[in-house]
């Protein structure tokens, strides 16, 4: 390896990549672009970084397969960095396979981060949790620590044990702090804002209130009777009942839960569960049919009961109804969630992650865009939705560094 080549990895892992570039920003040999590659990933310039490092992975030759697998490593961050969530992980696989076997413990290590990541954002959390136990973090530098902890942290969240988030958190902010490297430090103090951030709404007796995370796991130890609408399922006692595909029926449950002890009116019900301003008899008896369904999903935890003007909730041991909402009740919020990260995504890796069709998520970003709450760039397939950037901010990535050219 060149002293050039040594000088940019070493830029790179210090996370300088415009130092990295002063010394091979006009190189064109294998090393360099994949560097060079690196290097423009930091600096958010994502369409770039792919283009340079399949390049360098077309240039290693093929008895230098350490070095290929690198690359593939390389593209595959910043494909999860772009929200290419349907990248080939096979390849992945097979790179980190290549490193193992060649003794190249670490890039091998973050081929192993990189997929618990993307099992983490694709909602896989078994996968993510089973994939971090795999990696043994004090066996490495700072800046793997801080991505352990990172993920970690994530998993933790998702099952909803915030003291063990927090704790996670707080050993990435020292291993963060002992790495040395800004875009760590960012990506730490961004899951920190976002662990403090309101996560939900929560609705009952016609009140609201804003939760933490810590909030709603308390809540959702409790012995109250919750209609989750982040989530479309209806919880109590342990019993979880979802009616994620029975959109109808978690509207007409959300209605009678908001206004629990409360009854709510037939006409009321059919204007909000099939969006109609005017109710005829033929909706009435299309509501009657629906509410058997929700009575016959909501048998073990509750009944419906009808009034002289509607129905209202009867919870069979519950004292308390709440409503758990997203924390801004706007339309299409779950898209609009995903993209707060403030990463370019896709249609179809939103469709993926959010478990529904692409054509739905399409319509929905079209329909942002229209509001001006999302923007795009590109064309066809390579079209990508984020919210409009702050000034002054690039796109943070976590990379390996520095990606060693032997």
């Amino acid at each position: 390896m060149d002293s050039l080549i040594t000088a940019a990895a070493r830029a790179l892992a210090a996370g300088d990549p415009l130092g990295a570039l002063k010394r091979i920003a006009l190189r064109d040999d294998a090393p360099a672009l994949a560097l060079r590659g690196i290097a423009m990933a930091q600096l958010g310039d994502l369409a770039k970084a792919k283009v340079l490092l399949k390049s360098a992975a077309r240039a290693f030759g093929p008895k230098e397969a350490v070095a290929r697998a690198r690359c593939v490593v390389a593209e595959a961050e910043v494909a999860l960095a772009s929200r290419e969530l349907g990248w080939p992980t096979k390849a992945l696989e097979a790179a980190r396979t290549t490193l193992e076997a060649h003794g190249d413990r670490a890039n091998a290590a973050h081929a192993r981060y990189l997929q618990a990541r993307r099992f983490l954002l694709i909602g896989r959390v078994d996968d993510a949790e089973r994939t971090l136990a795999t990696l043994d973090a004090t066996r490495f530098p700072p800046a793997w620590r801080t991505t352990h902890e990172l993920i970690a942290a994530g998993i933790e969240m998702r099952r909803l044990r915030t003291q063990a988030a927090r704790a996670a958190l707080a050993r990435a902010t020292e291993a963060a702090i002992d790495a040395r490297v800004p875009a760590l430090m960012a990506e730490v103090e961004s899951a920190l804002r976002t662990l403090n951030a309101p996560a939900a709404r929560r609705i009952s007796k016609g009140g609201e209130q804003l939760l933490l995370l810590d909030d709603v796991e308390v809540l959702l130890a409790s012995k109250a009777f919750v209609v989750d609408a982040c989530r479309h399922v209806v919880r109590h006692a342990g019993v979880v009942i979802s009616l994620a595909k029975r959109p109808v029926l978690f509207t007409l449950v959300r209605a009678l839960a908001e206004a629990w002890p409360e009854d709510v009116a037939r006409d009321a019900l059919v204007a909000r569960a099939f969006r109609l301003k005017l109710a005829d008899e033929s909706h009435r008896a299309r509501l009657r049919v629906e509410m058997g369904r929700l009575r016959k999903a909501l048998r073990p935890i509750a009944d419906v009961s009808a009034t002289k003007r509607g129905f209202a909730l009867v919870p069979r041991r519950a004292r308390e109804v709440v409503v758990l909402a997203l924390p801004v009740d706007v339309e299409h919020a779950a898209v609009l969630a995903f993209l707060s990260d403030g990463e370019s995504w896709s249609s179809s890796a939103l469709a993926l992650t959010l478990g529904t069709g692409q054509r739905t998520v399409q319509r929905a970003l079209e329909s942002l865009a229209a509001a001006r709450k999302v923007q795009s760039f590109g064309l066809g397939r390579a079209r990508r939705w984020m919210t409009p950037p702050v000034p002054g901010f690039t796109t943070t990535l976590l990379l390996p560094g520095p990606l060693p050219i032997d």
